[in-house]
């Protein structure tokens, strides 16, 4: 069993750490990081002072943060992980942050002898839970034989899709899809609710049929039961989606149901809903239709 460094204990962060203390392993956090839950501390979570000297101590270092600037903070700022690393360590980045930066970031950790591999994910809070969490991992070979072993104890569905920023790209292409299929969903269930028909009947039909999805299943019951709370937050879908259209710019490509789906988003989040399930979408094309899913 080794020690693991793991910085980002929140939402996501806390089964994850969980799952490896779990398997045996020492869970070591920094001060960087948010306070940890009680339930890490009491099954043996240890707290170093920075994230400098958690890179000193361990071997491998799991990032879990929001967005790109915190995961820059965390890897460069003063006492940053880069100071404390060294030829044979390994930082895993499993934050879903800009697939540009990952690759600058990347750059630079390898520079100091360490490894790099970014292992974003997909399955939201009820899969980091259930240790069932896909993994779409960017990174050499070798590195990613290494983390293999911690991603196996953390999700199921577990790909190395190409070099550094590659996992990064993946999540940013799975956001998109999610996106996109729960905005159909909600156009979907409002026309059926507006037209007279049950919704819960409507969807239960349509599970049956081609137009079946995962999306239909859970989200498209959370919008007929009213159920939003978060899973995965309306705020950090308009952050992906922004990576998005970010990259879309830089790369000359047009995304224009992406885009189209992140106003939908904005609207949420100015009615106050950005911390909502992002299946309150439904929320922004109930208030055009001025009828609710119901």
């Amino acid at each position: 069993m080794a020690n693991i460094g793991f910085i980002g204990l929140g939402i996501m962060g806390t089964p994850m750490a969980r799952h490896l203390q779990d398997a045996g392993h020492t869970v070591i956090t920094s001060k960087f990081s948010v306070s940890p839950r009680q339930e890490l501390i009491d099954n043996g979570l240890k707290i170093v002072d920075s994230p400098k000297v958690l890179a000193e101590t361990v071997d491998t270092i799991i990032l879990m943060l929001p967005d790109t600037p915190e995961v820059e903070d965390v890897l460069f700022s003063e006492n940053g992980v880069s100071y404390g690393l060294a030829a044979g360590k390994l930082v895993i980045d499993m934050s879903s942050i800009s697939p540009i930066a990952t690759k600058e970031f990347a750059r630079k950790i390898r520079a100091t002898g360490a490894e790099y591999v970014d292992g974003p994910v997909s399955g939201g809070e009820v899969g980091a839970k259930n240790a069932s969490l896909s993994i779409m991992a960017g990174g050499s070979q070798e590195s990613f034989d290494r983390a293999l072993p911690l991603f196996q104890l953390m999700g199921k569905n577990i790909t190395l899709v190409g070099d550094c920023g590659d996992g990064q790209v993946t999540k940013v292409a799975n956001q998109i899809i999610v996106a996109l299929t729960i905005e159909a969903v909600s156009e979907a269930l409002v026309f059926a609710s507006k037209a007279g028909a049950d919704p819960a009947r409507v969807r239960a039909a349509l599970m049956g049929g081609f137009a079946s999805s995962r999306i239909l299943e859970v989200h498209g019951e959370r919008m007929v039961k009213r159920t939003f709370d978060p899973g995965f937050r309306i705020s950090l879908h308009q952050k992906d989606l922004n990576l998005a259209l970010q990259g879309a710019k830089a790369l000359g490509v047009a995304l224009p149901n992406t885009a189209s789906t992140q106003e939908l988003f904005n609207q949420c989040a100015a009615h106050g809903e950005a911390g909502l399930d992002h299946s309150g979408l439904v929320k922004a094309l109930e208030r055009m239709a001025n009828h609710a899913v119901a």
